[in-house]
């Protein structure tokens, strides 16, 4: 009986002394950040490349690689302006036709800010139809049987 208290009390012991290295480091954090305000705001800077300019900046192949795009005509403008306000795999994991990815970039003119693309709109509407249009389904046509008759 003796035994199973004393278990009791040091898995006890255990809990609170986490909880206390938890509550410490809390407080430790918000004592850092009222100290440091600006500890959390981003220190990158991006910089919005004109509109008009007819092939944006190329990049390399590694800056290229690594966004996860594939590497086709008209690949930079695509980061350069997409990349800018969401992650590279909210674009690569849709699939739309030319139509499709025309009306996704009016909408986010239209409702989230997105700048007029300029000389590159075709461009950038082109890479995303030819690389991210819609894949064929392996799946067969649906049925068009049209004579019913009832069950019994």
């Amino acid at each position: 009986m003796q035994e199973n208290f004393r278990k009791q009390i040091t898995s006890l012991g255990r809990l609170l002394m986490v909880f206390g290295l938890l509550l410490v480091t809390v407080f430790m954090g918000i004592f850092y950040l009222k100290n440091n305000p600006d500890a959390l705001k981003s220190s990158e800077v991006y910089e919005v490349l004109p509109a008009d300019e007819s092939e944006m900046v190329l990049l390399d192949a590694q800056t290229i690689a690594q966004s996860g795009f594939i590497n086709d005509e008209g690949v930079s403008g695509v980061i350069q302006n997409c990349t800018q306000c969401h992650s590279a795999k909210l674009v690569t994991q849709n699939r739309m036709s030319k139509e499709g990815w025309e009306a996704t970039i009016t909408w986010m003119q239209e409702t989230q800010n997105l700048w007029d693309l300029g000389a590159n709109h075709g461009k950038i509407v082109a890479y995303l139809a030819k690389n991210y249009g819609p894949e064929r389904k392996g799946r067969r046509q649906n049925l068009t049987n049209e004579d019913w008759y009832e069950l019994e």
